[in-house]
This record gives C-alpha cells, structure tokens and sequence, in this order.
C-alpha cells in the first residue's frame, strides 16, 4: 500500500474518467441562443422564457396541452401501402421510415386525436415537423381523410396544425396527389356546414400550402413562422428581385391579408375556443366553468347549515 496507489491513481481516474450525463436535459432557443431547461421549456409550451421564439412541439404535447384535462381519443387512420416506389437515394426508404419512428415514437407524421376544448367537441390533426419533415405522405392523406370525415359523422369541426416542408418525395406522384384528395376532404367539411380552423406553425411550405393548409374557414398562425410554397431564394432568382423584409413570415402574411390572425401558442387555445363556440353558435366561454350543482346536494346542505 502507498500513496500513488491509493490516492494518485484514483484522482487521476476520476478527472479523466467519463462522466454519464443525463441527455436532453437542456435545449437551446435557436433565435437567441439562451439554454434552457427542458422542464421549464416544456411547462412553457416550449416557447423560450428569454425572447418568447415559438420551439417546435410534437402533437402529442400539444394535444395533451389542447384538449381539457389533457384528455383526447386517437382518430384510426387507414394503413397505405409501405414503400409503394421501391425508392432508394442514400438509405432505403423503410430504414428512414424505421428511424423516424424511433426518433420520435410516432407512427407518421401526422396525428388525429378527438376530444373536447373549452367543453367544445372537436376533432383534431396535428403534423410533425420532426418526423421526415413533416412530409405529407399517403398517411398523411388519410388522416386528413379520416379526420374530416370524424368530423362530418359526429358533426363536429375540424382543427388542423400544419407543419411540413412538402409532398415527401419518397412516394413521388403519390404524394403529391394527396393534394387533391385532402383538398377533397376540406370540401366534405364544407359542404356539411363545419367549420374548418387552420393554424399554420413553423414551417408550412410546399404541397402543404397549396392544399389544406390555406383552405380553412379561419387562418390563424403561431409568430415568426414561416410560411408559403417555394422558398425565398428560389423566388428571389426567377423575378430577379430582392424580397422585402420579412416575407414568408406570419406577420407579413397578415398585414397582406393572407391570415386573419397570429397569435401566441399560450393563449392559442382561449382563442380557438372562442371562435369555435362563435362558429358553433354556442353561448361564450366562461372562465373557471364548473359542473353544474347537484340539486339533490343542496337540501342536506341547507339541513346542515
């Protein structure tokens, strides 16, 4: 026994020993760079505490935080056919679906979910922009399908939260047709007298936008996201002209007219619930709304008393 034994080697272990850290304990807003702790990240609806930038969200956490009491029923969306083009570029196409899924534990892009917001029944779709870009697929197609035709059954409107970057091009003309059959869809609603909401969320562009995402009764955006269908360079290099600053950007959309409103994830869902109600005819929201008392409870109250 002696002292490099017992004290040297040991500290030099420690000092250059790995340390396991915990993952995706902290994450950092993208606009102003502050790190955040992801509690707090996510008890803020993952908007940043420091300059308020809008993080993306998955649909799943917007739902629970959505719907009353976080409560909401998936809507069963049918199965397209897997890998209908064989499409291969650097990875097979069923390997990128494989670690899309377990990078996000979704099925697709796209989730469907039922439930009630501010006691308003509703049916819901929400994209994920993590999920292979939030690339509209068949599957995607099919929800948007089943969800408005939830909607037409139970007489309920239909909300839906766009996020993508376009047709996903591993199913090429298959997923561009999913323009016309969700913009069929859109129709349905119409036709059924329901009302249609949109919120566009960073980013909506491509196929997205020259279909479903543009046709709602109502177009409300999240700030700063950006929005439209070829990007800035590309227009920038057919007119030969320097885009103004701002454009493709939600405020810019609503000063043009292009958007009704724009507003905070934080009081998003007070406003949707106020506009549903209105399209609904339904009385006003009341804050706080509680169950009504039961009458048999306020005898034996008034013997007690």
């Amino acid at each position: 026994m002696n002292w490099i034994t017992n004290y040297v080697r040991p500290t030099i272990n420690s000092l250059f020993s790995r340390r396991e850290v915990p993952e995706n304990l902290w994450s950092k807003c993208p606009e102003c760079g502050t790190m955040l702790f992801h509690r707090e990240l996510s008890e803020n609806l993952n908007v940043c505490t420091n300059c308020d930038h809008h993080l993306a969200i998955s649909p799943r956490d917007r739902f629970g935080a959505f719907f009353d009491g976080g409560i909401f029923t998936e809507v069963k969306v049918p199965e397209p056919i897997a890998d209908p083009l064989h499409f291969r570029d650097q990875k097979k196409y069923p390997d990128r679906m494989k670690a899309a899924q377990k990078a996000t534990g979704e099925k697709e892009a796209m989730l469907v979910a039922e439930g009630e917001i501010g006691r308003t029944p509703i049916v819901a779709a929400a994209q994920d922009f993590a999920f292979m870009g939030g690339s509209m697929s068949m599957y995607v197609g099919n929800a948007v399908i089943a969800g408005a035709e939830r909607a037409v059954k139970l007489k309920r409107p239909f909300v839906l939260f766009s996020a993508a970057g376009g047709a996903r091009m591993q199913e090429g003309i298959l997923g561009l047709m999913q323009m016309p059959r969700t913009t069929i869809a859109v129709e349905m609603l119409k036709e059924a007298g329901l009302p249609y909401i949109v919120v566009l969320t960073h980013p909506t562009t491509g196929g997205v936008t020259a279909s479903y995402a543009m046709l709602g009764d109502v177009q409300i955006a999240e700030p700063n996201a950006l929005i439209g269908f070829a990007g800035a360079r590309v227009i920038e290099q057919t007119i030969r002209e320097k885009l103004p600053e701002g454009f493709q950007r939600s405020e810019y959309l609503l000063d043009h007219g292009m958007l009704d409103r724009v507003t905070h994830r934080k009081k998003l869902r007070d406003e949707l619930t106020a506009i549903l109600r209105m399209l609904t005819r339904q009385p006003p929201p009341v804050k706080g709304d509680l169950p009504k008392p039961d009458a048999k409870a306020e005898p034996a109250k008034a013997a007690a008393k």
